[in-house]
């Protein structure tokens, strides 16, 4: 009997000073920050919904590590010390990302000693040129012209052109409190589009909001938008 609880004894020790092993492994300190653009300018995209791939072999669980892209273009993420392998899955993000040979996502090498800074070049289906944004009698209003980047047999329409307005910092289609869009014939002429949205009653009162415009491409999920710009009135 007491060999037996000197065995539980002696197993809950090897346990716990497992658990101390575990926990005393050093985390990832190096920042790896940048910018998803295009001829250096920033793609702004949706909070949470386009994010990145890093694959990292030689550690025994090969998979991939998902860095999100915050709505002005950049991200983050704490790294080991190494080599990576980065890619977007398709479908991610209202751009192109290249291919390779065999006609699939190709990767791009990075590697990682210490903090590290990079742009990653993507190639948009639609850039938003002259984009403004104002308020006058109660209301947003928005301009902006759109070039296509993409005109190859790659290229696509543009389903809606968007105004979002909000009375935080985080503005979509999921977080708005007022939104005009455009459809149809209002797209013809995508060098002239024009948008107007009422502001409404916001409790509590402030005398400011947040807006941008999204543009939504055809059998593309993602949109790409322009910069939050905070409006008083």
């Amino acid at each position: 009997m007491k060999n037996r609880i000197y065995f539980i004894i002696g197993a809950i020790i090897a346990v716990l000073f497992s658990s101390c092993k575990k926990d005393n492994y050093e985390a990832p300190a190096a920042d790896f920050t940048g910018r998803i653009v295009y001829q250096g300018e920033a793609i702004n995209v949706q909070y949470g919904q386009v994010n990145f791939e890093l694959w990292q072999s030689g550690f025994g669980n090969y998979s991939a590590l998902n860095v999100n892209v915050s709505q002005d273009g950049n991200f983050s993420a704490k790294l080991f010390d190494g080599n990576y392998k980065l890619v977007f899955s398709p479908n991610q993000g209202p751009f192109l990302w290249k291919k390779n040979a065999a006609g699939k996502q190709d990767t791009i090498a990075v590697n990682i000693s210490g903090n590290k800074v990079m742009d990653i070049e993507v190639m948009p289906y639609y850039m938003i040129r002259s984009a403004s944004l104002t308020a006058a009698s109660g209301k947003v209003n928005g301009f902006c012209k759109l070039e296509k980047i993409i005109t190859d047999a790659n290229a696509k329409d543009i389903e809606s052109v968007s105004l979002y307005i909000n009375k935080t910092q985080f503005v979509d289609g999921g977080n708005n409190i007022a939104i005009q869009q455009l459809t149809g014939a209002a797209l013809a002429d995508l060098n002239n589009l024009n948008m107007s949205v009422n502001i409404p009653t916001i409790v509590p009162t402030q005398n400011y909001v947040f807006a941008r415009i999204g543009v939504k491409i055809a059998g593309v999920d993602d949109l790409i938008f322009t910069p939050v710009t905070k409006i008083s009135f």
